[in-house]
């Protein structure tokens, strides 16, 4: 079996961070507000995800 090395760099922890923030974000505003669905915090939560997930990716294409 051919297992792939991965390699850490500064692009796979911020993309990493990234992911970590987001859903701290979320998670954090929820409770201190107790609003769990706001479109707010899901644009931003989103934002955060979507660039981590992106940057995850491309760090493996590489």
């Amino acid at each position: 079996m051919a297992e792939k090395e991965i390699k850490i760099n500064v692009k796979l922890i911020v993309s990493l961070l990234s992911i970590l923030v987001g859903i701290i974000f979320y998670v954090a505003w929820g409770i201190t507000y107790g609003v769990w669905a706001d479109v707010g915090i899901y644009a931003v939560t989103a934002i955060f995800l979507a660039f981590g997930i992106l940057g995850l990716l491309y760090t493996r294409i590489e």
